[in-house]
């Protein structure tokens, strides 16, 4: 499917102090958010200086017959609106009942087509999250941020990773949403790509001629021990395992995996977070490192988690789980252990050094078998040795981020992970010992 990026939240005639193009010419006061009290200046809630009226009709319909052309002429499957929460702003602000969301939503043709939300602008209550009305996904970047914190080590991340790996039901569990509301992504066009988040500490912005002052300070990103490329095989093993076990963490938790065009095969913009402005290698997809040993690797790495994703509906649950007993057979449809093959206590939880966690899904198969899938994870810096809960059985490890070229094998009830790795793990009740 095709899923177009649309801007409907601003225009190309900028700020007053822009060209007079087409809409400012044809009705300025009805097409732009104005300055009460001083209808001179227009309202940035965009960052680009003006912001288009959403509350009003002729607007609204405007945006609706674009959308329409788009969907009706080309085909077009869904659209991602950039800065989505504009196009939500009334007189008093954000509200999920606003006319557009409406418009779309009984519309015959765009009420059918897959709506992506980007939660957030620069105005007053500019970030929404998780409140966008049903029908809507959205681009989750808690998601983004609480990943890549747990994989560079931060202290106390067990609780936000457990519930962003459950599709953050805290944030869509709501007006009847389900786990597929829940964009999950590691990198987006925006900022550091995936492979710069274990490359570089720092923005290395210098070539957009802002002096590095722009794009994000904070990227939560770890260099492993030297800032951008290096020959070390120790911390180019690390970075590699890191990225794998982000991109196994994706694929095995509950909602929508975006995966931005590169990452499967380690591409770099040199540390740019920002890297809009640059038509150059520095924001173009090397193909010739997807080609490369290292890049094909990560590539085939990355095709095994699609298709476990698709061969497992565990791992993609149309519903959210909390912990219940729906096979009837003493183990709940989501459960989270330690290393040491126990639940999780209120202070394990709290723990600040906790850096091991497992995930364990459960459900019954049209067959009347009981089907688990497990990930494993483990931030820590040394070896971890998981003792696998009960009950006993024969699992089959499907995946291993520190062991990729390891196939599908069969162990008992206790594996050994390697530093900053991540595995999926299997068994059926047929297979019971």
């Amino acid at each position: 499917e095709v899923i177009l990026d649309v801007v409907y939240n601003h225009t190309c005639e900028g700020s007053e102090r822009g060209p007079t193009l087409s809409w400012r010419g044809l009705d300025n006061a009805s097409y732009y958010r104005l300055v009460e009290g001083d209808a001179r200046y227009t309202i940035n809630d965009t960052g680009t200086g003006n912001t288009l009226n959403m509350s009003k009709a002729r607007v609204i319909q405007m945006v609706a017959d674009s959308l329409r052309y788009w969907a009706t002429s080309f085909g077009v499957d869904g659209f991602r609106f950039d800065l989505g929460l504009t196009l939500g702003r009334e007189v008093t602000g954000f509200d999920p009942g606003a006319a557009f969301f409406d418009v779309l939503r009984q519309d015959p043709v765009l009420g059918r087509l897959k709506l992506i939300a980007e939660p957030w602008d620069v105005g007053p209550g500019g970030y929404q999250l998780g409140n966008f009305p049903p029908g809507f996904a959205e681009w989750n970047d808690k998601y983004r941020d609480t990943v890549r914190k747990y994989w560079r080590g931060d202290p106390a991340q067990r609780g936000d990773l457990a519930a962003r790996l459950a599709g953050s039901g805290d944030l869509f569990d709501r007006r009847s949403r389900r786990p597929w509301a829940s964009v999950n992504l590691l990198a987006a066009h925006d900022g550091f790509t995936l492979a710069d988040t274990v490359m570089y500490e720092q923005r290395h912005n210098e070539a957009n001629g802002e002096d590095n002052n722009d794009g994000h300070s904070e990227n939560y990103a770890r260099n492993w021990g030297a800032e951008g490329p290096t020959d070390d095989p120790a911390i180019n093993d690390a970075r590699g395992r890191v990225m794998r076990s982000m991109l196994t963490t994706l694929l095995a938790s509950l909602g929508t995996p975006m995966l931005v065009a590169g990452d499967e095969f380690g591409r770099t913009q040199d540390g740019n977070n920002n890297a809009y402005c640059q038509d150059n290698r520095i924001s173009w997809l090397d193909w010739s490192a997807a080609a490369s040993a290292h890049g094909q690797a990560l590539i085939d790495f990355t095709a095994r988690l699609t298709e476990l994703r698709r061969r497992f509906e565990l791992l993609r649950s149309p519903v959210f789980l909390y912990g219940q007993d729906k096979a009837g057979d003493g183990v709940d449809d989501i459960e989270w252990w330690d290393e040491r093959g126990e639940r999780l206590s209120a202070q394990d939880w709290d723990n600040p050094d906790g850096r091991a966690l497992m995930m364990r899904r459960a459900a019954r198969r049209p067959d009347g078998a009981i089907e688990v899938v497990s990930l494993l994870l483990n931030a820590c810096a040394d070896p971890i040795t998981f003792d696998l809960p009960p009950p006993h059985a024969d699992r089959i490890v499907l995946i291993d981020s520190g062991r990729p070229d390891q196939g599908e094998i069969a162990i008992s009830d206790r594996y050994e992970m390697a530093p900053q790795s991540a595995a999926i793990i299997t068994w059926h009740s047929g297979t019971d010992a």
